[in-house]
């Protein structure tokens, strides 16, 4: 559905009432935004989920290991919604939106209890839930998907049960087997692709990281696809493969990636794809709803469209529709990245790969678990992919934030650090 024009009619008064469906990271921050802002009227979060919210990137890594428990990975104390006076309802699930001259009006359940509540402004913040592939035996209680902190404790009560399949090459699978493996647990991850995460990094990034996996101990199957987890009587289970192979195991985890709720937001017949689609201030196609989070599509007023799922992502366009809705200035966005731990391989990426026309990598002999990938667009500096090179990454977030883009000539002496690189080009 390219080219989406989503139309801007927003400005008014400042609501009285917001309500925010979905309580992610992105709609707590929100949240937070407004009442740091100075914003005194009706906040309400509203979430499925029966927890206080709480954040996600923990569990595929921390959690599992038991660093950090139900108290710990909450995004706020409990006190803090009800010291900010922000109403926080859990366990309710929203179904029916109705746009009134008012404003909204949201019919949901808790409990039993059937409940209609009235609000000035909407804004979604849905998330996304795990994608369970159309696979014959993977909608078997004992195949795992992690998205929710449920979904965690389940995979944590089985990650030492035995042998464990990863179905999905991609961030959340990797870090599930780093970690498992770091537990002392057998991991097999099955990716039908030819490399790990071809859609997020590139080649070099993405080999790199495989030959850690292995080095990890992981069995890596690549260009294999799985046909069938099947359950035998016993309680032990296998994943075949198109060629034929049976990989057995006790626990299989889906990583096969993640689909945007936007039910809701169809229901009010707002333009989706891969997501609510939003402008760059998260005004969704009514000119009207916003939506921020991982529910959310980016659509540029160049018409670049773009799907992030992360929490810097999170953090900004909470931001921007907090500044949207008190009818202030729009921030501008700052260079987006994002981090993923795997192990020991630690990841950080600056700026958004998508038309890039060459790439240039950097390896230090002296130092060979660091890498860095840098892709140019017309010989400009465009991303970065940062591999235990933390100080590399800020220097290159910082130049990119600053608009400074050189091109490959100038970063291509793997013998002078990139900071002092940068500095030169900023002189």
């Amino acid at each position: 559905m390219t080219g989406v024009q989503v139309r801007v009619d927003s400005d008014g008064p400042v609501p009285h009432s917001v309500v925010i469906v979905g309580a992610s990271h992105a709609g707590v921050q929100l949240a937070d935004c407004l009442r740091g802002e100075g914003y005194t009227g009706k906040i309400t979060l509203i979430s499925y989920e029966a927890h206080p919210p709480y954040q996600r990137p923990p569990l595929s890594k921390a959690w599992l290991k038991g660093e950090m428990n139900s108290d710990s990975v909450l995004l706020r104390a409990p006190a803090y919604y009800s010291d900010q006076k922000i109403e926080l309802i859990t366990g309710a699930r929203v179904e029916h939106l109705d746009r009134t001259p008012e404003g909204v009006e949201l019919r949901f359940s808790r409990g039993g209890e059937r409940l209609v509540r009235r609000f000035d402004r909407l804004v979604l913040a849905t998330g996304a839930r795990a994608r369970r592939p159309a696979l014959p035996g993977a909608d078997h209680p004992d195949v795992l998907v992690l998205r929710e902190l449920d979904h965690a404790r389940s995979l944590a009560n089985r990650i030492q049960a035995g042998p464990m399949v990863v179905v999905g090459g991609g961030f959340v699978g990797l870090e599930v087997a780093a970690t498992a493996r770091a537990l002392g647990t057998e991991v097999t991850v099955i990716e039908a692709g030819e490399r790990l995460l071809a859609r997020a990094v590139g080649p070099d990034t993405a080999d790199t990281l495989l030959a850690a996996h292995r080095a990890m101990g992981t069995e890596m199957v690549l260009g294999a696809v799985p046909t069938e987890v099947r359950h035998r009587d016993d309680g032990t289970r296998c994943v075949l493969l198109d060629d034929g192979r049976e990989i057995p195991a006790a626990t299989v985890l889906l990583g096969v990636g993640a689909q945007a709720r936007t039910e809701l937001a169809e229901q009010l017949e707002l333009v989706c794809d891969c997501g609510i689609v939003v402008d760059e201030r998260c005004l969704a196609s009514d000119g009207w709803t916003l939506a921020v989070g991982d529910c959310t599509t980016t659509v540029t007023g160049a018409g670049v469209r773009y799907r992030l799922e992360s929490v810097d992502n999170a953090v900004e366009q909470a931001g921007i529709a907090a500044a949207v809705l008190l009818g202030r200035p729009v921030p501008d966005r700052p260079v987006p990245w994002f981090w993923s731990d795997q192990g020991d391989q630690k990841l950080q990426i600056a700026g958004l790969l998508t038309g890039h026309t060459s790439m240039l990598v950097r390896v230090d002999p002296g130092r060979p678990r660091r890498q860095v990938a840098l892709y140019f667009a017309d010989d400009a500096l465009l991303a970065a992919e940062c591999l235990n090179s933390p100080a590399d990454f800020v220097a290159l977030r910082s130049a990119l934030g600053r608009g400074h883009r050189p091109g490959p000539e100038v970063l291509s002496d793997s013998s002078v650090p990139l900071g002092k690189l940068l500095a030169s080009v900023r002189g």
